[in-house]
Formats: C-alpha cells, structure tokens, sequence
C-alpha cells in the first residue's frame, strides 16, 4: 500500500473519535485505583482480598480476547461499537452492586468490553495511518488514556465524598460514554480489513496462528507484555493504599500528589508517539522503560511526600508510555487477516496471564511485607522486557505494515 503522510480529515476525526473512547480506559483503570481504600472498607477487604479482587476484575482482559478476536471476521468497526456499548452498561451497573462479589463481577464483564475497544482502536490506529505517522497516532491515542487518568485523579476525591460515595465514579464514567456509543456513526471500517474481505481469504482458525510461521512472535511479545504487566499493572494501581496505610497520608494528600503526578506526566506522554517515529522502536525503548524501572523503584521507597511525588511522575509517566511502543509491536509485527488473532494471543491471553496473577501474589507477600518493599522489587521487570525487547525484535519505524509483518 502506498504510503503518504498527509492526514486527511477523516483520519483526524477518527484520532479525535479513537482518542476519546481510549480516554475511559484510562478513567477506569485508576477507577480502580482510586476508589481501593474505600472499597477495603465498605466490603471488609484484607490486603490479600484486595488482590484477589484485582485479579478476579483483571481476569476480565483474558477474556477479552474472544472478543478482539472478532474484529478479524465481524470487521473493526463493528466491535468497537459492541464494546462501547458493552462498557457503558456494565459501568453504570456498578454504581449499584450490592457486595464485593457483584461488583468484581459486572467490573469482570466491563474489562472484557473496554479491553477489547482498547485493542481494536491500536489496530484501527495502526491500520489507517500512514507509516511515518503509525507511532506518533497509536502514541497520541495512549496517551488520551493517560489524560483520562488525570480527570479521574482529579474527580474521585471530590465524587467519593457524594452521598453515593465510590459509585458515583462509575454513574460518572458511563455517562460520556453514552454519546460516543451514538457518535460512532461516522466511522467507517479500515480499508485495510475491506481489502481482506474482497480478496475472500479464508478464516482460520484461533489456534491456528500458534500453529503457523508466527508462533515464535506471538510467543515473544506476549512474554514481553507478561514481563512487563507485571510491574505495570500494580504501580499505580495499589499506590494510594500504599501512601496512606505504609505512609500515613491523608485522602487529601494522596489526590494532591496523584493529581500533580498526573498532570506532571501528560506532556511527555503526549510526546510517546512522536518519540517512537524520531528514534525509532528500540531507541524509544530504552529511554521509556529504563524512566518506568526508576519511577516505580522511586514511587514505593521513598519517605518524603516530595520524594515520592516525584517517584509517581516518573511511574506515571512510565505506565502509560510504554504501551505505545507494545502497541506498535503487537500490530505490526503480523498480516492483516491475523492481526486481530495475533494481539488477542500475545496481549490477551497469554500477556495478561501477569496482569491478572501478579495482584494475587503481590497482594499476598504485602500482607507480611507491605506494599512498599514488593513493589520496589517489581522495577527490574521493564528492564527485563527492554532486554528482550533489545535482543528480539526488530526496528519496524516507517515501514507499512505489509514490510513489518515480514521482518524477521
């Protein structure tokens, strides 16, 4: 396919469309984070139940996989707009769970939608854009994730203290939702998935890609992302449990750091993408992952609250900007008619198998040790994945789509 660099009008509506459904991805992820200490109390929660809530939820992006694995026969379009739609409902139900068990539940059933709208929306964003601008659109969509964590830092300490308390967050999040479930009927699907569908290739099978040339591949970037899930998943996620029964801080204080942190992080990350397109996948590698390894490590031993503010830039920053560069891989490292199926196997199903066990062990080993000291040990998993990163995978800057899939 021809590449050019000129974004049309469509492409900006669609950044814009792509932007915004990604944004809630961000809000409910520290959703979570956010409300955990007010969750622990309302439901009676050890420090280990707390993991295996986490886990149970997190559980939700496995199952994902049979979702985004549609997108490779349904079309892009139409399951991303079965996944909006399915978040939203499952957001709003939420605000009225009765106990930990419904609630852990309807948020399972929620990851599996906003999982999946996640992931179809990098492989929309990689599908139709022009390679020299692949990094900096997959990078400006991340980081509206990222932008949606800073409107929930922003928000929940105001929206917790609300009669509903900690389900508030949830009414909240599904209301916007709502419209860009209506929007959505400008989008059009990828010209790319149109072109698969007109040559009539036949549909294979889901195991099928662990059968074929792209095994290896699949194998490689999905120990990548469990590696890296590992640390990721947890930094920020149980941080404000960490400040304020291992550091003694406040409600207050803990939103005014997150909040700080946050906004700290934005224009960097915002800058991801572009970084990705100049130095390219590797080089853009190495600087992301090693500022992720020394945020998380800063983040959970430090004892002073400016200290440990900047620790959370850093993590903040980090969480967030690596994914750009596994987005980037994962879509482009395999063929149109196997994209779909290829970021479900290495993302979903076999990546998260950290995302989802490292909250129950690390839940269990903090019970004894705190949060502090077995999330410090969690920084040397960047930098791990950056190894395998560095000795595995290729550089894929501004190339189509059609040459990264057949570098070896």
């Amino acid at each position: 396919m021809p590449s050019s660099a000129v974004i049309s009008a469509y492409q900006r509506r669609l950044i814009a469309f792509l932007s915004v459904a990604t944004f809630f991805e961000g809000y409910d992820f520290y959703a979570m984070a956010q409300i955990l200490p007010n969750l622990r109390a309302d439901f009676g929660l050890t420090k280990a139940d707390a993991g295996w809530l986490m886990a149970a939820v997190n559980f939700g992006t496995m199952i994902a996989a049979l979702v985004i694995r549609r997108a490779d026969a349904w079309g892009r379009r139409r399951v991303l707009t079965v996944t909006i739609i399915g978040y939203t409902l499952c957001s709003l139900a939420t605000a009225f769970a009765p106990n930990v068990w419904s609630f852990a539940a309807l948020q399972l059933a929620g990851r599996v939608f906003l999982i999946g709208e996640w992931a179809i929306a990098m492989v929309i964003a990689a599908e139709e854009f022009p390679a020299e601008k692949r990094g900096l659109v997959i990078g400006v969509i991340q980081a509206c994730s990222s932008l949606g964590t800073i409107t929930c830092a922003g928000v929940v300490p105001l929206l917790v203290t609300m009669p509903w308390g900690w389900r508030t967050v949830y009414v909240v999040g599904a209301i916007p939702l709502a419209i860009i479930a209506y929007a959505r009927r400008g989008l059009r699907e990828t010209r790319r998935f149109q072109e698969q569908v007109a040559a009539g290739e036949e549909r294979k099978p889901f195991i099928a890609i662990l059968k074929g040339p792209y095994r290896g591949r699949v194998l490689e970037l999905a120990l990548i992302w469990c590696i890296l899930y590992v640390a990721t998943q947890n930094a920020i996620t149980v941080w404000k449990d960490f400040a304020v029964t291992e550091r003694g801080w406040s409600d207050g204080q803990v939103g005014l750091s997150l909040t700080i942190a946050a906004v700290a992080a934005m224009p960097p990350i915002f800058l991801v993408g572009k970084l990705l397109d100049v130095l390219g996948r590797r080089r853009g590698a190495v600087v992301i992952f090693t500022l992720t390894a020394i945020g998380i490590f800063l983040a959970y031993t430090l004892q002073s609250r400016l200290g440990l503010t900047v620790g959370l830039v850093l993590g903040m920053f980090g969480v967030s900007a690596v994914l750009p560069v596994m987005n980037a891989y994962t879509t482009e490292r395999f063929p149109t008619e196997l994209r779909g199926d290829a970021f479900a196997w290495a993302n979903n199903l076999l990546g998260r198998i950290g995302y989802v066990g490292s909250p129950i062990l690390l839940g269990t080993l903090a019970e004894s040790a705190g949060w502090g000291p077995v999330l410090a040990w969690t920084a040397v998993c960047p930098i791990v994945a950056l190894a395998l990163i560095l000795v595995r995978l290729p550089e894929t800057r501004g190339r189509e789509l059609e040459e990264t899939s057949a570098l070896h």
